[in-house]
């Protein structure tokens, strides 16, 4: 079962949210669990962005999305963080098992701590750059092609 899921944590801005239904879409992921305070359909901002992949995708919202990782962890689904920490490895070190879940954090604040802690692997982007970080919906696009492209193989 090569699933793959999505894991939005507390992300703030409807734009984001509308391309990573949109790059959902075009990765064929099999669901998004927004969390916290991401906005979800039916929104405009949303809408504008995702341009009808919004419709596409099913979805869920869910307040706490801790429970939800605990329940997809139940159900041995791998769960991968996408942050920059201390024991983070380079995404292209990484080798998807299906299964899959990929959280992503918010813009600022990133992946809660109790969320990276849940996680079975966490993986990073490398910043050459003055900047810390990518964008949420486009480091989500680098690395969901990434697992697509190594589901491809399998």
């Amino acid at each position: 079962m090569s699933k793959f899921y999505i894991i939005c944590d507390n992300i703030r801005s409807l734009e984001n949210i509308g391309s990573i239904f949109r790059t959902a879409d075009a990765l064929g992921v099999d669901k998004i669990f927004l969390g916290g305070i991401c906005g979800k359909p039916p929104h405009q901002k949303i809408s504008k962005t995702a341009l009808g992949a919004e419709n596409n995708i099913p979805w869920e919202h869910h307040w706490q999305i801790w429970r939800i990782v605990d329940k997809l962890k139940k159900e041995k689904i791998n769960i991968v963080a996408l942050e920059q920490t201390k024991n983070s490895i380079l995404y292209t070190r990484f080798r998807p098992k299906f299964p899959l879940a990929l959280i992503i954090g918010n813009e600022i604040k990133g992946i809660s701590s109790g969320l990276i802690k849940k996680a079975d692997k966490i993986i990073h982007l490398p910043m050459q750059g003055e900047k810390e970080s990518l964008n949420v919906s486009v480091a989500f696009g680098v690395i969901g092609y990434y697992v697509q492209n190594y589901k491809k193989t399998l």
